[in-house]
C-alpha cells in the first residue's frame, strides 16, 4: 500500500491558499480516481482506493503544516510502511514558479517545515515527493503573507495544469516508474 499525503492546513481560512498546494493536488487525485478522503484517523482525514492497480491511502493531515509529521509518522507506523518504497508527499514550493512541479526520490526539507517535521516523525528523509511550485517574493520579510495568500486568476490556471501534472508523476510513482515521472515532469521554467 502507498501512503499518499497531500501537506496544508485545515480549515476555510486557508482553503486555496499556496500553502495549501498540497492539499489541491490530493484533492484533484482523490476526484479523478473516485476517492473520498472523509475517514479521520490520527489525525488526518483519508481515503483509500486503487490508483495504477496499487491500494492507496490518501491523507490530508489536520495537524496544521508545521505538524504534519506526527499525523504520517503515525500512519506510516500503523499500516507498516517502508517511507523509502511506499510513501509519498505532496507540498508546496516557493523555490519553483506557479505551474511547475519536481518530482524527487529523497532530499533534504530545503527550509519547508512540514517536510522538517515529517522527517523528524519518520526518522528519515528518504522518501518519495512532489514538490508543487507556488511561487516567490522579492520580500522574505513578507513570506509568511505570501505562502497563507490566494494565487491571482493567471496563477490559478497554472496551478490547475500543475494538479494534473501531480496526479499524472503520482500515477507513475505508484506503478513503480519514480524516473519516468522524474524525466517527464521535472521541466526547465519556462521561457
Amino acid at each position: 500500500m502507498f501512503l499518499i499525503a497531500g501537506l496544508g492546513n485545515p480549515t476555510m481560512q486557508y482553503k486555496n491558499t499556496r500553502h495549501n498546494a498540497g492539499f489541491s493536488a490530493l484533492d484533484n487525485i482523490a476526484s479523478e480516481h473516485g476517492i473520498r478522503v472523509k475517514k479521520v484517523e490520527s489525525g488526518a482525514l483519508t481515503g483509500t482506493g486503487v490508483i495504477s492497480g496499487q491500494k492507496v491511502l490518501l491523507v490530508k493531515p489536520q495537524t496544521y503544516m508545521n505538524e504534519s509529521g506526527r499525523a504520517i509518522g503515525a500512519l506510516a507506523s500503523y499500516y507498516k510502511l517502508d517511507p523509502v518504497s511506499d510513501i509519498i508527499i505532496l507540498y508546496d514550493d516557493i523555490s519553483l514558479p506557479p505551474g511547475m512541479i519536481r518530482v524527487r526520490k529523497q532530499g533534504s526539507a530545503g527550509g519547508h517545515n512540514g517536510i522538517k517535521s515529517i522527517i523528524s516523525h519518520l526518522g528519515t528523509q528518504d522518501f518519495m515527493r512532489v514538490r508543487l511550485g507556488v511561487g516567490d517574493i522579492e520580500d522574505h520579510s513578507e513570506m509568511v503573507s505570501h505562502v497563507l495568500g490566494h494565487f491571482s486568476r493567471a496563477e490559478k490556471k497554472l496551478m490547475s495544469e500543475a494538479y494534473d501534472k501531480a496526479l499524472g508523476a503520482v500515477e507513475l510513482m505508484v506503478a513503480g516508474d519514480v524516473d519516468t515521472a522524474m524525466n517527464r515532469y521535472n521541466t526547465k521554467e519556462r521561457a
